[in-house]
């Protein structure tokens, strides 16, 4: 059997994102939006390789002939330590990040070995996440319910009206129809151009004021998503919607189920789960890097599925300290 992740690995995650929000920081509103996720990756990267673990890139950033760092597949850590799966999204949000828009964020996750679902060519799914107190309210067949019927239940479970509900949408023409929808019931909507980790993270977040994500989005990042939402004690559905028919031939030729309705103890099959996310841009759950005389600040939440502990933390960074001792491009 794998070696379980030692409880140390959540701080030392914090580091990590913290190191690739700093990095992108700097190109926030630039217009440029490689140039930000590769600074991010770069850093992300470099921090990665100082934990005690032995960790796989399970979700990363493309296949091997397509990304130069952390690419599916890539090793990961110093070598020493627990044996576990990473996913990672050094920016999630690269267009949030080139334009200065709310909610772009630095990303990762880390299970035991084996346990993360790969997602293979199936590259867009059908998401539905609610907190710990509307676990109750969803089941497989909410995601082909009636977007009426969906949120009455959520509603119910979280005695609340329905007028009262905050609903996360990606803003893409394929959800026309579903935000004219939620809108027809009187639910408030909140959308973002990208960033349904950030989605699923506030809606599974209590008292966050987004009460349920819904919608398609990337599989990958559904399973960095279900990191959080198993760490925070909420509920997910997803099931592979293919947007292409080369994706669906894809899909079916891998052995994949478009039938099957995933949760989130599928895509992340262990509760020793460690998920961390630090801001880049001001967002609805945390801020962004902010600069000062001296250097800059990062906001972070980290958890620990295991013990469901979950930690905010404001850190004040000397980038000129920084720069002398670390290759980071800080």
């Amino acid at each position: 059997m794998s070696e379980n992740p030692n409880r140390n690995l959540a701080l030392e995650l914090a580091r990590v994102t913290e190191a690739a929000a700093l990095a992108a920081g700097h190109w926030v509103g630039r217009g440029q939006k490689e140039a930000g996720d590769g600074a991010a990756v770069e850093a992300m990267r470099l921090m990665l390789s100082t934990i005690d673990m032995e960790g796989v890139v399970v979700i990363g950033e493309g296949a091997k002939d397509e990304a130069p760092m952390l690419f599916d597949g890539e090793k990961v850590g110093n070598g020493f330590g627990a044996s576990v799966d990473v996913a990672v999204d050094p920016v999630e949000g690269t267009s949030l990040l080139a334009y200065g828009r709310p909610d772009a964020i630095s990303v990762v996750g880390v299970a035991p070995r084996g346990t993360m679902w790969s997602p293979g060519p199936g590259f867009y799914m059908n998401k539905l996440v609610v907190g710990r107190d509307a676990r109750s309210a969803i089941h497989a067949g909410s995601l082909s319910a009636p977007v009426k019927e969906t949120l009455a239940a959520i509603s119910d479970a979280l005695d609340k009206r329905i007028s009262d509900l905050t609903i996360f949408v990606l803003d893409k023409p394929r959800h026309q129809k579903l935000i004219a929808d939620i809108r027809e019931v009187g639910s408030r909507v909140l959308l973002r151009t990208d960033g349904d980790v950030a989605g699923a993270l506030m809606a599974a977040t209590p008292n966050s004021g987004v009460d349920v994500l819904m919608g398609i989005g990337g599989t990958p990042e559904g399973v960095i998503a279900a990191c959080a939402v198993r760490a925070l004690g909420g509920a997910m559905l997803g099931q592979l919607a293919p947007q292409k028919d080369e994706e669906r031939v894809a899909i079916e030729a891998a052995g994949l189920d478009i039938n099957h309705v995933l949760t989130e103890a599928d895509l992340v099959q262990s509760d020793d789960v460690y998920f961390s996310a630090s801001g880049i841009t001001d967002g609805v759950l945390l801020p962004g890097v902010h600069y000062t005389s001296e250097g800059a600040s990062t906001a972070t939440i980290v958890m620990r599925g295991k013990t469901g502990t979950i930690r905010r933390i404001y850190a004040e960074h000397r980038l000129d300290k920084l720069r002398d001792i670390s290759a980071v491009p800080y």
